[in-house]
């Protein structure tokens, strides 16, 4: 199946989606067929903090024509935040939309998690990842949900993390451990490898991004299929 992605938000996040997918299809041993276009991060920014859903569906909707142009049988928006208004692009999609979000619940029940510590967006971390787990319990830190999710973007526009960004970010994982009961932390925003990539937080982290790249691996390789 030819992968369509929709790349650029932010630029640093698309790169490590191409290598790890074409990492997992090394091992699946089976060619990858993918086209990526770019979004412009910053009006994604601007549309997500104003909650202008349809106007982003429409910015998605445009480009999804062209992968469908380029013979994509799928899409998927390689942003978590990006998916604030997943339901209003995918009543206008071209193609069939591949949700980040949507393979998370189950795979946390899988692993035996039962309450999750989330770091991402501003918009994620309020609605507990668009209130879309059923199966696990999400916590964040509420009273700094403002100065992380506005850390997050800086990092997300610039695509690096200072020693004392990710210092923001390792306390803030620690303190959902310690104080709230959270198993692990998310990386529910697709730049936080920028932070936690080979680095040992001194807790059990999972990155969502490697959720929705399995899942989008699967599909090339012929073993899951759209429905």
């Amino acid at each position: 199946m030819h992968i369509g992605l929709i790349g650029g938000i932010g630029p640093a996040a698309t790169v490590v989606y191409y290598q790890r997918l074409c990492a997992r299809m090394r091992q699946l041993g089976a060619p990858l067929e993918l086209t990526i276009v770019q979004a412009d991060i910053r009006t994604l920014i601007t549309n997500n903090l104003a909650d202008l859903r349809q106007e982003q569906a429409a910015v998605y909707a445009a480009l999804i024509e062209r992968l469908k142009a380029t013979g994509a049988d799928c899409a998927a928006i390689t942003s978590l935040g990006g998916h604030f208004c997943f339901d209003e692009t995918a009543r206008i999609s071209a193609l069939p939309l591949v949700s980040a979000v949507a393979p998370l619940d189950e795979y946390f029940a899988s692993e035996g998690i039962a309450r999750i510590g989330l770091l991402g967006t501003r918009v994620v971390m309020r609605t507990r990842l668009y209130g879309q787990l059923h199966k696990t319990t999400a916590v964040a830190c509420d009273d700094d949900i403002e100065r992380l999710g506005q850390l997050y973007q800086d990092i997300a526009v610039s695509g690096s993390c200072s020693a004392e960004q990710r210092h923001v970010f390792f306390d803030a994982g620690q303190r959902m451990i310690t104080e709230q009961g959270a198993e692990a932390i998310v990386l529910a925003g697709t730049d936080l490898n920028l932070a936690f990539d080979g680095r040992d937080a001194g807790y059990r982290v999972i990155d969502a991004l490697d959720v929705h790249v399995g899942v989008l691996a699967e599909l090339a390789a012929g073993m899951r299929s759209l429905s």
